[in-house]
């Protein structure tokens, strides 16, 4: 027991402290002061260096005048003791000396982190620290459920700052006497990985890889790079089982992937269809939501285009206006018209059958260069009929430039079933139904419709059974399905030829850059299109309500953080698991080479999960078909072919619940925390959860921590090309420049971490490094101060709360409530509450005077 510890045992409720001070203060003034009281103090077995205690008989003032004698004596001192030296006087001891107990620590003043901190995390881990510690402890077990970072190249700040925090938490946990195993882990697979690769040789040499060469080369590349950040984890000083961490590669892993797999197959989760994803021409494969950026400032050529009827669905309706009457519709993906199958109204709008007039005067100079006119409105061309939604008018004819005046006004839902022709291939199409998504926000309020190339397309084009055509390929360009655009890209020339085509043949309102929020593949930095093909998906409606209610019994740190992943999980669609690529785990199913019917069975499943348990998934490429199929199938194994399909690195990272969690010894699961960035809500966060609900019922996690992203010290994103980024290894060994880039030590980026509310972005740079350094170092000579007053205090010397003088009472007190708001931060995962109690309100500037 410690000293305040034995005070705390006793002490009865101290005075508020507002009434304190003055009370000791009058009592100190007033109470008499001799040599014998000091003498008496000296035989006292507790050392007198008590906060507030005076160490001499002297008064208040003479303590800390600068005038009075006791302060020339003793500034005179080392003066006289120099003279002396220099007159070759040789110094007694003195005769005193025995009687003044002085500071002494072996804590130096100065760091020289350089040298000394990759000495005690040597003596860490050759100790193995956590290990001992945690085994020593006797309270409950703790698990933070470590998310897997890219294994794609060197650590970065968000790095840094993603496992300082951990950190912080496991060790206040240890502290806190719980039992504590952290397992560092990494995302092994993937298509970064891949490109990395591929990129690193020539042409000739990539396109001559095998499969099991390219994965061969892809794991040397992982496996290299967790070497590397793992080393530099070490460096920043995070406590983890680093002899035991968990790879998405590891053929443990892979088998409990599987298996996860394989449950929600059995579970009837899994099912393979054809319907429009997300589809990166760059990268060639389809991509989940996850593997999105959204540009806001990506440009598309709109079109306002015409569509000519050829009958109307209700007999006399449009009769007065045939046959020069037309659907006017709006598109940002011109490229998709060739796969039109319907145009869908608003059955709730009112719609308008307008004539087109005499342009406005403004028209010529709306719009600037990039605006043009199409053929429609043209002059010398007869001007057709146009049929638009009502509240549309005034906006259209100010686009357009033209006079637009109404002929007649109906409700959406009489012109289903008209029948209109196709601008390109000529064939008749009709006017369908369409959902709530045609709105009058912009457009015309006639929406363009080609299932294969859009989601509510796709949803609308079920509802009439209407084709699902896409003709474009893996690299986005279109196939001989378009007719006379095969071989053009969708996103380039492809693009501006349908364009082209439309205005030749009388179909071409406008055209105009569109400025628009659009979705990038985030590996490529290139546009990606919607694209229908044959894909396996995970049906989240199936499971939807469930990982819904689990939400609701998770702990969010910030607490928006809940209403974030609701509205994702709410309105997501399903989840694309399928990628065309060959570094990954494979999709175990197998397809008849007739009829392209797929084989996945439990039975397939669990054979295939023994052999990659064994040999890892690159068997799945070496082993022929009939060792791979159960003996049951063998027989049949030259009618089947192996599947090529790997599944998505986010189903990879999303079941390190059952690789881990659920799996090694010592481990909680659920997890009591996973703590990443705020963009994982839409990633880890979300596919964890999918993936433990739709096998085990419940989340994966009892408590969710997010934080932001790291941004230069002016709030803008870091760029090696704008050369603001921070390098988190600079920042602790300092750079080639040591004046401009110094080496600071882990414990001064430790300590911005813990200095920093991470809920939100966070800034970090030279100026911010300098004040953190300013801080650690009077941080640790503060340390050091108490450390040196503390050298020869023993237990026993323990003195009951009731015996200490009041001022020693109240800085108990003092101090029991700066412990006490700490527990409360750490218990909060507020640390840069406790940040600010210690470096700034408390300790440097409460403690020390009284001190």
């Amino acid at each position: 027991m410690d000293a305040a510890s034995c005070c705390r045992v006793s002490a009865p409720p101290p005075p508020p402290p507002s009434l304190v001070l003055p009370n000791l203060l009058e009592a100190f003034l007033t109470s008499p002061r001799s040599s014998a009281g000091l003498l008496d103090a000296q035989r006292c077995p507790f050392p007198l260096r008590r906060l507030g205690a005076a160490p001499f008989s002297t008064g208040l003032s003479e303590l800390f005048d600068p005038s009075s004698s006791v302060s020339k004596r003793r500034s005179r001192g080392p003066v006289m003791a120099a003279k002396k030296a220099a007159d070759g006087t040789k110094q007694k001891d003195g005769k005193y000396k025995h009687t003044v107990d002085l500071p002494k620590t072996t804590f130096d003043l100065r760091a020289n982190s350089v040298m000394r901190e990759p000495e005690l995390q040597k003596l860490w881990e050759e100790n193995q620290v956590l290990k001992r510690v945690s085994e020593r402890n006797t309270g409950a077990t703790f698990t933070l459920h470590d998310g897997p970072p890219y294994a794609n190249g060197d650590l970065h700040m968000g790095h840094a700052l993603n496992k300082v925090l951990k950190d912080i938490i496991n060790r206040y946990k240890l502290l806190q006497n719980h039992k504590v195993s952290f397992i560092p882990g990494w995302d092994c697979h993937g298509l970064p990985i891949e490109l990395k690769v591929l990129k690193s040789m020539d042409k000739a040499t990539s396109d001559a890889l095998t499969p099991i060469k390219l994965r061969q080369k892809a794991a040397k590349f992982a496996k290299a790079t967790v070497n590397a950040q793992m080393n530099s984890f070490k460096r920043i000083g995070i406590w983890a089982d680093w002899d035991n961490p968990y790879l998405t590669l590891s053929p443990e892993y892979e088998a409990a992937q599987l298996e996860v797999f394989g449950q929600m197959v059995m579970r009837g989760y899994i099912y393979r269809g054809r319907k429009p994803v997300h589809w990166s021409p760059s990268s060639r494969t389809a991509l989940a939501e996850a593997e999105l950026e959204y540009s806001e400032n990506h440009v598309s050529k709109s079109i306002y285009a015409a569509f000519k009827i050829t009958s109307p669905s209700n007999s006399g309706l449009l009769d007065e206006f045939l046959p020069n009457v037309c659907l006017a519709i709006w598109t940002t993906t011109p490229w998709t018209i060739p796969a039109n199958a319907v145009v869908a109204v608003n059955p709730e709008l009112s719609y308008a059958v307008v004539e087109l007039q005499s342009l406005l005067e403004s028209e010529s100079t709306s719009g600037g260069k990039q605006r043009k006119l199409g053929s429609i409105l043209s002059s010398g061309n007869e001007k057709p009929f146009i049929i638009v939604a009502s509240d549309l008018v005034s906006v259209l004819e100010s686009k357009w430039g033209v006079k637009l005046v109404i002929r007649k006004s109906f409700p959406g839902s009489v012109l289903e079933y008209c029948r209109y022709l196709h601008p390109v291939n000529g064939n008749e199409c009709s006017v369908v139904i369409g959902g709530d998504y045609i709105t009058t926000e912009s457009g015309t309020g006639l929406v363009h419709t080609a299932p294969g190339h859009g989601q509510e397309d796709y949803l609308t084009g079920l509802k009439y059974g209407l084709p699902i055509v896409s003709p474009v390929d893996d690299e986005g360009n279109f196939t001989a399905e378009a007719g006379q655009f095969s071989g053009l890209s969708v996103l380039g020339a492809g693009n501006a030829a349908v364009v082209k085509y439309l205005d030749e043949h009388v179909s071409l309102i406008l055209e105009e850059p569109y400025k628009h929020k659009y979705p990038y593949d985030w590996r490529s930095k290139e546009p990606t299109i919607f694209r229908a093909t044959e894909q396996w998906f995970a049906s989240v409606d199936g499971f939807r309500d469930a990982a819904l209610d689990a939400i609701k019994r998770v702990t969010w740190v910030p607490s928006q953080g809940e209403n974030r992943i609701v509205n994702m999980i709410s309105g997501r669609s399903d989840w694309c698991i399928s990628r065309q690529r060959t570094w990954g785990v494979p999709i175990p199913v197998f397809y008849h080479v007739d009829t392209q019917e797929p084989l996945i069975t439990e039975k397939t499943i669990e054979h295939i999960k023994g052999i990659v348990s064994e040999k890892g998934s690159d068997a799945w490429w070496y082993m022929p078909t009939e060792e791979l199929l159960p003996e049951k199938y063998r027989d049949k194994a030259s009618e089947y072919r192996k599947g090529t399909d790997t599944m998505d690195v986010w189903f990879d990272s999303g079941s390190s619940w059952a690789a881990v969690s659920a799996k090694r010894d010592g481990l909680n699961f659920p997890a009591d925390v996973y703590l990443e960035g705020s963009d994982q809500h839409r990633g880890w966060f979300q596919s964890s959860l999918l993936t433990s609900i739709a096998t085990t019922g419940k989340a994966p996690y009892s408590s969710v921590i997010t934080h932001g992203f790291v941004l230069d010290e002016e709030g803008f994103k870091m760029s090696k090309s704008v050369g603001n980024v921070v390098d988190p290894e600079k920042v602790i060994v300092g750079g080639k420049n040591s004046k401009e880039e110094p080496p600071y030590g882990a414990d001064v980026l430790r300590l911005w971490v813990s200095s920093v509310d991470y809920t939100g972005d966070v800034l970090i740079g030279s100026q911010i490094l300098r004040q953190m350094s300013d801080m650690y170092r009077k941080l640790r000579g503060t340390m050091r101060f108490l450390l040196a007053n503390l050298h020869d205090w023993k237990p026993e010397n323990s003195v009951p709360y009731s015996d200490l003088p009041k001022i020693d009472q109240y800085a108990l007190f003092q101090l029991e409530n700066v412990v006490a708001s700490m527990k409360d931060g750490y218990d909060n995962y507020q640390f840069y509450k406790i940040y600010q109690i210690t470096c700034v309100a408390q300790l440097l500037y409460y403690v020390m005077p009284y001190a």
